[in-house]
């Protein structure tokens, strides 16, 4: 813990220092207690016996199950990502427009979707299609039903034959995380942007922008440095939440590595599912890497690019401008 005062608290004094040490010792005894503990239960359980973790070992369980549901858990989380990034700034900036019959619906759609369980959407995308595409196809929808199978979701395996539906597995999970996640992320962008003052927006108009361009070239450049890290926490739970395909049989990682190799590994699940969570804690702390490094790298230049007054920094100034007439214009450049 650190020894200065912040918001939160204040300076810990000698007394809650040292009772802070005691604390952290004790706590550190306990932990450890508990996993002496449990791994005394799991070799007297016989949970260490080499045939049950051997199976991990062997290039053939990986090359067959292990990796094959990998690449399906990345596949279907790429997608999804791409998606519902592209439906949150959509619906995202549809909250924020200024006429009631883009506001509304769009307002309508995010909060439906964030308020349905993601296992519940993965099951209407899965089964409901199958359902209700025949009645859709004698109607006079029929022929616009058919397009779209044919011309968009065709691309993620869906097919029409003989007017009913068939939604695989893959599309079905993906469409279950485009709606849910791209819901929360639409109210991560229009959270976003509202978290820039207000005078950002004032200047721009000032100065002949159009609300299109205040939002393009002035409110989203900035709002996304503040929404990059719920942005990234939220494609990790994304990451995550490929999982509930397994409700489904789709052949992700979970599927894979905790039903299919205990099934033919004698029965080794407590072994398969602690690899599996070291899979998916690695993956995710990758991200959660790659996005401080990123954040970092945005705030270096950030802070290369800006103007300092008074400094000798910045845009030098042209021949026959004075310092006055350059003070104004950064001053002015800078309120943008």
């Amino acid at each position: 813990m650190s020894k200065e005062a912040t918001v939160l608290f204040d300076a810990p004094g000698p007394r809650a220092q040292a009772r802070n040490r005691v604390l952290t010792a004790v706590s550190a005894v306990v932990l450890l207690a508990i996993f002496a503990a449990l791994v005394w239960r799991f070799n007297d359980k016989g949970q260490f016996a080499g045939e049950l973790w051997n199976p991990f070992l062997k290039w053939t369980v990986w090359r067959e199950f292990i990796l094959p549901g990998l690449g399906s858990t990345l596949k279907a989380a790429a997608v999804a990502s791409v998606l519902a990034m592209l439906f949150g700034i959509v619906f995202g900036l549809g909250r924020l427009s200024d006429h009631w019959w883009i506001r509304i619906p769009a307002g309508a759609v995010v909060e439906f979707f964030r308020a349905i369980p993601l296992l519940i959407l993965i099951f209407l995308m899965f089964f409901v299609p199958n359902k209700i595409s025949p009645s859709i196809a004698d109607s006079q929808f029929g022929t616009l039903q058919r397009v779209l199978v044919d011309d968009f979701f065709s691309l993620f395996g869906v097919e029409i034959n003989a007017g009913t539906i068939i939604v695989p597995a893959f599309a079905a999970v993906v469409f279950g995380l485009v709606l849910y996640n791209g819901s929360v992320l639409a109210e991560v962008v229009r959270a976003g942007v509202l978290s820039i003052p207000k005078g950002q927006s004032e200047a721009a108009y000032s100065i002949g922008l159009r609300k299109n361009g205040v939002m393009r070239l002035v409110l989203l450049p900035q709002a996304i440095r503040v929404m990059m890290p719920a942005i990234v926490s939220q494609l990790v739970v994304l990451l995550k939440d490929t999982a509930l395909g397994f409700i489904i049989a789709y052949s992700e990682l979970l599927n894979a590595g905790f039903n299919l190799i205990p099934a033919n590994y004698h029965n080794n699940k407590i072994q398969a599912g602690i690899v599996i969570a070291v899979i998916y804690i690695a993956i995710n702390m990758s991200v959660s890497r790659f996005a401080t490094w990123l954040e970092a790298r945005s705030r270096r230049s950030r802070k290369t690019s800006g103007t300092t007054l008074g400094t000798g920094t910045g845009t030098p100034s042209a021949p026959g401008m004075s310092v006055r007439d350059q003070t104004a214009g950064e001053m002015g450049s800078a309120s943008i």
